[in-house]
């Protein structure tokens, strides 16, 4: 099927007022721009990786050489999209569930002096996603 953007609208799937730079487990999505199938071909049920899909894989197991304060997990890499988990800041308490009794707060708010939501002192979600993201396209164009 064909990426229409007037059928495929956008959603967040993200806990409203959860903090992603907390430590945890997180599963990541990422497409390929319009859908468009780059990484390789399925053919009889398997998955082939073309260069680009290998490129992308790469980029991968390098996060933990970027970004010490992660572990990569599981990743699977799919015609038009990859699939993976990295646990955040190694060692840490795992939980990845709102604290329902404390207020949600939103990035850029202070909590306190040496903390701002959404920055600590490991890899926040969002710069290793955008590490990943810069680094494939970049080697892909």
């Amino acid at each position: 099927m064909k990426y229409d953007p007037a059928k495929h609208h956008r959603r967040s799937i993200r806990l409203k007022g959860y903090d992603y730079s907390k430590s945890g487990a997180y599963f990541v999505t990422i497409c390929v721009q319009n859908r468009e199938c780059r990484f390789g071909d399925v053919v009889n049920g398997e998955l082939r990786l073309n260069d680009a899909g290998r490129m992308v894989e790469r980029w991968y197991s390098e996060l933990e050489n970027k970004f010490p304060s992660i572990q990569c997990d599981q990743f699977v890499c799919m015609p038009n999209h990859v699939h993976f988990i990295v646990v955040n800041d190694v060692g840490a308490d795992l939980c990845v569930c709102p604290d329902p009794d404390s207020p949600p707060t939103t990035l850029g708010e202070h909590v306190s002096d040496e903390h701002i939501s959404g920055e600590h002192a490991g890899s926040p979600l969002h710069r290793v996603v955008q590490w990943f993201k810069t680094m494939s396209t970049n080697e892909f164009i």
